[in-house]
């Protein structure tokens, strides 16, 4: 049985220490296991949550001002409201050196390559499973 040691804070923060990331996913069970599987691995990280491509922009801008910039953004492509794309355009829009990353069952489709067209670094398929998800993610943040 794995034992996780994590502190809560409300529903939308998980902080492990150390680097800082913002995931941007409409399913809360997708933010749940990411979470879980990240804590599994033993990652340094500070996750804040986001649920719709709004709430994605505000979040970032928002740990932007408080000197809190995410060291990536995780970001899905199929959100209410404004999709990944979007959400990911309006972040480099104002931060031209954020680092997004797509993480979608919608990986080779048109709207993941637009997700890479509009400054995310790359698209990580959601068929790796969460395992190759944190592998993925310790080669982004060079842990």
């Amino acid at each position: 049985m794995l034992a996780l040691s994590l502190h809560c804070f409300g529903d939308n923060k998980v902080v492990i220490m150390g680097k800082i990331i913002l995931i941007v996913d409409d399913e809360k069970d997708m933010h749940d296991l990411m979470k879980i599987y990240i804590a599994k691995a033993g990652l340094d990280l500070e996750i804040h949550s986001a649920f719709t491509g709004e709430e994605g922009v505000e979040m970032y801008k928002e740990l932007l001002s408080r000197g809190k910039k995410p060291d990536v953004v995780v970001m899905d492509l199929k959100l209410p409201g404004i999709d990944g794309a979007e959400a990911t355009e309006r972040i480099i829009a104002m931060d031209k050196n954020a680092t997004v990353y797509g993480f979608t069952a919608y990986f080779g489709t048109k709207q993941a390559k637009r997700l890479t067209e509009v400054g995310a670094k790359g698209v990580i398929p959601r068929p790796l499973g969460f395992d190759g998800f944190v592998e993925e993610l310790r080669k982004i943040l060079n842990t």
